[in-house]
């Protein structure tokens, strides 16, 4: 099983990072508070059964909130309170900087994401590398600053997808459908040059 990175890469699931990030949580409260090691086997066990369950390869996020569920299902309120705190850390040190560890991956060529985004484009290519390095930038501008919070929210949350947010804030739509009944009895306009209707 692979994991979805934020930058968009797959890599190996690695079991020992969730255990890790169980055991940092729960080192952090007191003692009387703690979930035992067998406790901190079955959450990790659950969260790796319910991430097979997708049938898919989960994405960090995703992983964490299941981490999350799992902890509080355990009733360890204050290790999941722990979890949360360090997790909303991170997330403001990431926010600082959102495009650099993209872009370095497209770079790299393994940013999954990208690839499953548009497979009509070839990500070795040169020129489709700096395509999609403008459209991290897009995609940044997009759900930080022009999309509604909501929506964003929904988005990063799996709840909704937010199509060619890499074209958004050109206020373009790459995938937009041409009305073809209207093209072909009217003509259409293809970079600001006129594309007549057929004569024949």
């Amino acid at each position: 099983m692979n994991v979805i990175k934020r930058n968009g890469s797959e890599v190996t699931f690695d079991k020992a990072k969730i255990e890790n990030a169980i055991i940092k949580a729960n080192n952090s409260v007191e003692e009387a508070v703690r979930l035992t090691p067998i406790q901190i086997k079955r959450i990790t066990d659950s969260v790796i059964l319910s991430c097979e369950d997708l049938g898919r390869s989960p994405a960090v996020e995703e992983i964490q909130d299941m981490v999350e569920e799992h902890i509080m299902q355990h009733g360890a309120y204050e290790v999941a309170k722990a979890y949360i705190t360090y997790r909303y850390t991170r997330s403001l040190v990431r926010q600082s900087n959102t495009t650099d560890d993209k872009i370095l991956s497209l770079i790299e060529l393994n940013n999954e994401e990208a690839k499953q985004e548009n497979s009509n484009k070839n990500p070795i290519i040169n020129s489709t590398q700096r395509d999609y390095m403008a459209g991290e930038v897009s995609k940044d501008l997009t759900r930080r600053i022009l999309l509604p919070e909501e929506i964003s929210a929904a988005h990063d949350a799996g709840i909704i997808h937010f199509h060619d947010s890499d074209y958004f804030a050109q206020k373009e739509h790459n995938c937009d459908l041409i009305d073809l009944e209207d093209m072909l009895q009217n003509g259409t306009v293809i970079s600001e040059t006129l594309i007549e209707k057929p004569h024949s």
